[in-house]
């Protein structure tokens, strides 16, 4: 079984320009005399790799503590693409996952539900209403936000708007276009627009 960390490390990752970035602070050292190691540390729930719920951007929608799991944990399908994700694209992502998931022979798979982009890519609002349109459980990509950085909020509008779980700030380096499953489970920070995960897929 092979399984890929796609998660940054924390006190390192990449924060959206203007949020605060992780702080650390070390409590007790047993070097110096403590009976343990502790950390305290504080950090933005949208730091790093972490999932946005749809209340992120909808003041009425989904915390993250009220997602279902369903969405954050099975079958995904990986692919990579450079520059603009128009809707063409978008449509040609989700056949590609069609065709990989009748040919997976996995039982139940899903992978079209889940789908994790690699590379430098901005989703336009063309390809967000195609995802949108297609009711997809979850969209990963690898840059802090989806859609323009700039202006990233009509994008999420879209796809949150259809209650699709946001992935963002992953990292697909050495895993290759193929059906995982994924577990991107976040903390469940009760009443919060997003939250940090650990995101692991494994190889099937």
């Amino acid at each position: 079984m092979k399984i890929y960390d796609i998660s940054q490390e924390v006190f390192g990752c990449e924060v959206y320009p203007g949020d605060p970035s992780p702080e650390r602070q070390i409590k007790l050292k047993i070097s110096e005399g403590a009976v343990c190691n502790l950390t305290d540390f504080q950090m933005c729930a949208h730091n790093g790799t972490h999932v946005d719920a749809p209340y992120h951007f909808i003041d009425s929608g989904r915390t993250i503590d009220q997602v279902e799991l369903k969405r954050f944990v099975g079958y995904a399908y990986v692919t990579f693409h450079e520059g603009d994700l128009s809707a063409k694209d978008a449509e040609a992502i989700l056949c590609r996952a069609a065709e990989a998931e009748q040919g997976s022979g996995i039982t139940e798979c899903d992978c079209h539900n889940r789908i994790l982009v690699g590379g430098d890519v901005t989703i336009s609002e063309e390809a967000a209403r195609v995802f949108a349109d297609n009711k997809i459980l979850l969209f990963g990509n690898e840059s802090q936000t989806v859609g323009p950085l700039e202006t990233p909020m009509a994008v999420h509008l879209i796809m949150l708007g259809a209650e699709i779980v946001l992935l963002e700030g992953i990292r697909l380096s050495g895993v290759e276009e193929d059906v995982y499953l994924l577990n991107a489970a976040p903390v469940n920070l009760g009443g919060a627009d997003g939250a940090p995960c650990r995101a692991l897929l494994i190889g099937v």
